[in-house]
Formats: structure tokens, C-alpha cells, sequence
């Protein structure tokens, strides 16, 4: 029986549904990239929350990005659900596409009529796998030949900053994913003061930055500014977010703070860098095992 890319002929409209948030936005590319380069006359487009739209901007395996309500009128031929949630359901059933496909797992799976696997059947090895590789595995069962998964994929525009530079992003969604104000304020002193590296602090909307005052602070700017920022960083030191992901999408050092989240999952994805972490209370970590994490990546300005 012949796979599901192999049904689609040269020039067909894949819309692959992607929606939220920073992370997973950031680690659909490899699977992008994966596509593309395997069936490159395929025209894809992504359907992604205005938000996350700067994510896939600039990618060349990205042919259109889609608002949620442009699928239907976009007229895929297939559709690739890689969200799962109730939204993202409802927009592969009315999609108008003939073939549409999603993890088998997902909630409402019986809308699919191309149903995934695990990503551990189609890997072939029972073990926990990271979330690039599980959204990878849905392009090799479709039928991209099993290949090395590619780093994830951003465009940036040249950073505003001149000199060598840390980026800092202290935040998290939750306090169990924050580690303490006064430790990263000492590493940056630190990185500063040992390293000469200027501390350059993110924050979003709803973050209070105020106990960064001394340093450097960006705070609610644009995703392709933030993108631009951290692309030229030397040194990314942070939280488990989404900025996290994206610095190791640039190739970026970074050194990563986890609490419960499983770093088995979640882990900057083909990068150079340290995963620290403690499931009982991120506050264990010391500020000497980050300075140490930092220093062993023998970043200087």
C-alpha cells in the first residue's frame, strides 16, 4: 500500500496544523525541514496563531503561513494535525482536505483517516523520546525515508547590540519552573564581571523585571526582535521556555534551569550546552553549578 506521500501528487497543498506555543512552534521545524527536503515540490503551508507567526517567517521550507481561518479557503489536499487540541479538530474536519492525518492518540483521532502512530513504534525503540523526534517520526511514517533530525530551523535579522553578550530570560508559565531572581542576578554579575559578557535581561508582558533594574532589559518586544536577540548572543542562561529553544535553534550555548518538566522531552534540541535540573525543587540548583555549567562552554567575550 502506498505511504501517505506517495498519494499526494507533485504540487499538492499540505497545510500542517501547528496553532501554539513558542517551544512546539520552534521544534516543528526539524519535521518541516524533513519534509521539504524530501518532497521539496510539495507546497506547504503552516497554520499557527498570529502570535507564533514570526517563528516561521523567512523558512524556505515554509511556502505560506496560514491564520486558522485561511485553511479551508487554502484548499490542502492534505492535512497534517500536529497540535491535537479541540481547535485544531475542528479545523482538520472542516478542512475540505481529502486526507487527513494526526497523531492516533490525539483526542478525536476518529476524524483522522490517516491515524500516527506512537513515535516509539515508528522509532522503532521503546524509550522516552524528545518532542523534535516525536514530531519527526510523523514524516517518516508518512514516508520521508529515516534520516538524522536536523536542528530546529529560524530565520533572524541582524542583532541590535553590538559587543559580546549574554541573554538572560529568568521567566517561566509557572514558580516551579523559576529559579530564583537573586541567583541569576549573581551568575550575570559573574559573566560580566569574569567573562565580559554583558547580562542582557528578556521579559514578556506580564513578567515583573524589576529586579534586573542594573542590567540591560528588553522587555515585550516583538518575536522577530527577540529572535534578532538571541541569535546574537555568545551565552543563553534560563528557565525551561521558549526562549530556550530558540537560542538553540541559532546554535547558541545555553545553559537550562528544569524543575519537574522532563528534560527527556523538553531539552534545548541539538545545541551546545548544560541541562540543569531538579525535579523536587528548581531551587536546589546552585548558583555554582550554573556558573560552572557556563564556564565549562569556555564562552568569553
Amino acid at each position: 500500500m502506498a505511504n501517505l506521500l506517495e498519494r499526494l501528487p507533485s504540487g499538492s497543498r499540505i497545510a500542517v496544523i501547528r496553532l501554539r506555543s513558542l517551544g512546539d512552534c520552534v521544534l516543528t521545524t526539524p519535521a518541516l525541514a524533513l519534509l521539504k527536503a524530501y518532497r521539496p515540490d510539495l507546497r506547504m503551508g503552516v497554520v499557527v496563531e498570529d502570535r507564533w507567526r514570526s517563528i516561521f517567517e523567512g523558512i524556505l521550507d515554509v511556502d505560506e503561513i496560514l491564520p486558522p481561518q485561511s485553511l479551508r479557503p487554502w484548499h490542502p489536499r492534505a492535512v497534517l494535525n500536529l497540535h491535537g487540541g479541540t481547535r485544531s479538530m475542528w479545523l482538520t474536519a472542516t478542512s475540505g482536505a481529502g486526507i487527513k492525518a494526526g497523531f492516533e492518540h490525539h483526542a478525536y483521532s476518529f476524524l483522522y483517516n490517516a491515524k500516527i502512530p506512537r513515535a516509539q513504534e515508528i522509532l522503532g525503540e521503546e524509550r522516552r523520546v524528545h518532542t523534535a523526534e516525536h514530531l519527526a517520526s510523523a514524516m517518516f511514517w508518512m514516508g520521508v525515508p529515516r534520516t538524522e533530525i536536523p536542528r530546529a530551523k529560524l530565520s533572524a535579522e541582524p542583532s541590535p547590540l553590538t559587543g559580546a553578550y549574554a541573554v538572560f530570560h529568568p521567566f517561566a508559565s509557572i514558580s516551579e519552573k523559576t529559579w530564583p531572581a537573586k541567583h541569576f542576578i549573581a551568575v550575570a554579575e559573574h559573566l560580566r564581571d569574569k567573562a565580559g559578557l554583558e547580562p542582557v535581561f528578556l521579559a514578556g508582558p506580564s513578567d515583573d523585571s524589576s529586579a534586573f533594574v542594573k542590567f540591560r532589559r528588553y522587555q515585550s518586544l516583538p518575536l522577530d526582535q527577540v529572535k534578532s536577540l538571541v541569535a546574537g548572543a555568545q551565552l543563553f542562561v534560563g528557565n525551561d521556555s521558549g526562549p530556550a529553544h530558540i537560542a538553540a535553534a541559532y546554535g547558541v550555548p545555553v545553559v537550562v534551569l528544569f524543575g519537574p518538566s522532563d528534560p527527556v522531552h523538553w531539552a534545548p534540541w541539538r545545541t551546545e550546552g548544560h541541562v540543569l535540573t531538579s525535579p523536587d525543587s528548581i531551587d536546589n540548583i546552585s548558583v555554582g553549578e550554573v556558573i560552572s555549567a557556563a564556564e565549562t562552554l569556555r564562552v568569553r567575550a
